[in-house]
């Protein structure tokens, strides 16, 4: 009896939750079918931040950028051209020393040449006397030969050949004193042109033979850069090529700015190029041009002197180019593609015509349109068409 009232008592408790769990649930989805829907918004466009720099067509000259060593424009190794002894060496003779046109920088030992001389013009002066005596020899054979002789008379016996023999004495006796005078003149060594010693190589005390190099030397009145310019940039560039049979010289070529630094300052030295060189380099495919530097040791202001041997950046004047844009390097895509935002913050992929590409900036020849800005920030995806929020870019 027991256990038939514990089995009613749990079915009854079953029955009791199994009813409230269906109230529970009949509660739970009324409240979720009259519970008010949330609202969506789509998400808000993510803005891309580019820099851009302006762009406007304008003439402009073109300039190409090359750099060079600083040589002399002439220069000479001082030879002996008479052996002896040096007796003097001007202060000038060293290293970095300048000396005017003409300037005796090394004497010789002249004694034996001024004997030389003594002895050659004592020659000249006994030919001489020969040849007046074998004259007047000649004169009375001629006139003895009217007087006794009959036809035109033999040359030996008018004294021709004697009289030819002493005029040719005359003339080696000139040519001996002529050149003992030049002997005696070499014992005092110079340069024919104001320069600079670049290298000393002889003193006082030495004894030289002819041919020995006594001293290196250049001059002070010009110096001469090789300039190379690849042959691209050459076609921007009015130089001066010679053309064979060609009558007239070379027109004058374009100006060159040099610049250099000496400790924390730069200096700037103005210059033209004057030839072109006879080939094409074969390695590097450059042509080189020579630009000249006049008077490259004058003082002016604090500026030094621009020295053989300086390294130089320079710059060359080209041609005018008329109504082509400037463009940052950083805005092109390829050869031909430039990245552009237009007048309504897209972004653009334009096709342009590329005259020149430099390594910071580009000249477009065409292809860009009114309104039209450089994008010159990277964007990874660049897409045709895309809205940017642009900020111009600092000079």
């Amino acid at each position: 009896m027991a256990e038939g009232m514990t089995a009613r008592r749990r079915l009854l408790a079953a029955l009791v939750g199994l009813a409230v769990l269906a109230v529970g649930a009949a509660g739970l989805t009324a409240l979720v079918q009259t519970a008010p829907r949330p609202q969506t918004k789509p998400p808000a466009p993510v803005e891309t931040i580019v820099r851009v720099a302006p762009l406007a067509p304008a003439d402009l000259r073109i300039t190409v950028a090359t750099h060079g060593v600083v040589a002399p424009r002439t220069e000479s190794a001082l030879v002996a051209e008479v052996a002896g002894r040096v007796v003097y060496a001007s202060p000038a003779l060293a290293g970095g020393g300048f000396f005017a046109a003409g300037e005796g920088l090394i004497l010789l030992e002249k004694r034996d040449f001024e004997l030389a001389l003594v002895r050659a013009r004592s020659a000249h002066a006994q030919s001489k006397m020969k040849l007046v005596w074998e004259k007047a020899q000649a004169d009375i054979a001629r006139e003895e030969w009217k007087t006794y002789g009959r036809g035109a008379g033999d040359p030996l016996t008018l004294r021709e050949p004697q009289v030819a023999e002493a005029q040719a004495a005359v003339a080696a006796a000139e040519a001996s004193v002529e050149h003992a005078e030049r002997d005696l003149k070499r014992t005092e060594i110079g340069a024919p042109y104001s320069g600079r010693v670049r290298e000393k190589r002889v003193d006082v005390g030495q004894y030289v033979t002819a041919g020995a190099v006594l001293a290196r030397v250049y001059a002070v009145d010009a110096a001469e850069v090789r300039l190379p310019i690849p042959q691209d940039e050459a076609a921007f560039l009015d130089l001066p090529f010679e053309f064979r049979g060609g009558d007239s010289a070379p027109s004058p070529g374009p100006k060159v700015t040099f610049r250099a630094r000496f400790g924390d300052r730069a200096y700037e030295w103005n210059g033209a190029v004057v030839r072109t060189e006879a080939e094409v380099d074969p390695k590097t495919r450059m042509l080189h041009a020579v630009a000249r530097v006049e008077n490259p040791y004058e003082r002016k202001d604090d500026r030094p002197p621009l020295m053989v041997g300086l390294f130089v950046e320079a710059e060359i004047e080209g041609r005018t180019v008329r109504q082509v844009t400037e463009v940052p390097r950083a805005a092109l895509r390829d050869e031909q593609r430039l990245l552009v935002v237009d007048a309504q913050s897209k972004l653009r992929l334009r096709k342009v015509q590329i005259l020149r590409a430099g390594l910071r900036t580009a000249v477009v020849r065409s292809g860009i349109e009114p309104g039209d800005r450089a994008c010159v920030s990277p964007v990874d995806v660049p897409v045709d068409g895309m809205t940017v929020k642009t900020v111009e870019n600092a000079p």
